[in-house]
């Protein structure tokens, strides 16, 4: 709920219930013309980057008119709060840039919030097959119950071999939603001539990039960070009831239990733990 607007706000005014977007945008820069609002020259990735973020009882927003959408009453608040990152992020990075189509066959490495974003959006592509590997059961028993075809524990059987036995030469996408060496080797691994490896994952080491077995398949690698220019056709979806990126939401703590939070998320296996709602 805006508390206040600064002078140069016009799209909204105090007492609006708003969505906060993860990236701020001035609308006016080269970036931002070419919807590229994750390299805006004056916003970006900037909150709980480089200026306070939202985990806290108040926040300034920079950019207000071109970095907050409205929220409908009708729509479930803890559906919208997916709206901020989670769920563009999944769907930019991982299914759009991995160029999804009908019949496609894709495999997610991880299944995280960002990975179980990529599989609910991915679906609006029609893929025939949709694998999903992870260690974390729980998280995979989710994953088929929400829309993947097939799932794999890497931690119990080889992903690799089982994906290449159960396809034609491997997957059209291979979508990693880790950020680690050895799920980006599997993408490596897994994916057919022609196909996508599209890269979610924040990686905090370098990959060897095998492109002396890669030139040769006309494989497409992509990553990046969200630019969040599908938020408002993700809205529509939440509105429709198209999809419920609610569920992804397992644990609810109030703000001054925050670093019981991190601590929950930090044992997510153990505590069964996908996405936390912390509230003021």
């Amino acid at each position: 709920m805006i508390e206040e607007v600064g002078a140069g706000v016009v799209n909204f005014k105090k007492g609006d219930k708003v969505i906060i977007s993860c990236i701020t945008a001035c609308g006016t820069c080269e970036y931002c013309k070419k919807q590229m609002y994750a390299h805006c020259k004056d916003g970006g990735w900037i909150l709980g980057n480089l200026i306070n973020g939202t985990q806290a009882e108040y926040v300034r927003i920079p950019h207000a008119d071109n970095s907050l959408y409205e929220a409908p009453n009708e729509v479930d608040d803890e559906a919208l709060v997916m709206l901020s990152d989670i769920l563009p992020t999944g769907h930019e990075i991982g299914v759009i840039n991995g160029c999804v189509k009908p019949g496609d066959t894709i495999a997610i490495i991880g299944a995280g919030p960002i990975g179980m974003s990529a599989l609910l959006t991915a679906q609006f592509y029609s893929p025939s097959k949709i694998f999903m590997i992870d260690l974390d059961e729980n998280r995979l028993e989710l994953a088929k119950k929400w829309g993947a075809t097939e799932t794999i524990n890497s931690g119990s059987e080889d992903a690799i071999k089982k994906i290449l036995t159960e396809t034609v030469e491997g997957v059209d996408v291979a979508i990693e939603a880790v950020g680690a060496p050895a799920t980006f080797d599997i993408c490596q691994q897994i994916v057919k001539p022609g196909g996508h490896i599209a890269n979610i994952g924040v990686h905090g080491k370098s990959v060897e990039l095998k492109i002396q077995d890669l030139w040769i398949q006309n494989i497409t690698i992509t990553m990046g960070l969200v630019n969040t220019n599908t938020t408002p056709m993700l809205l529509k979806t939440i509105i429709s009831d198209r999809i419920q990126p609610q569920k992804l939401i397992t644990h609810h703590f109030k703000l001054e239990e925050i670093m019981k939070a991190y601590e929950v998320f930090g044992n997510a296996e153990l505590e069964k733990a996908l996405k936390i709602i912390l509230i003021n």
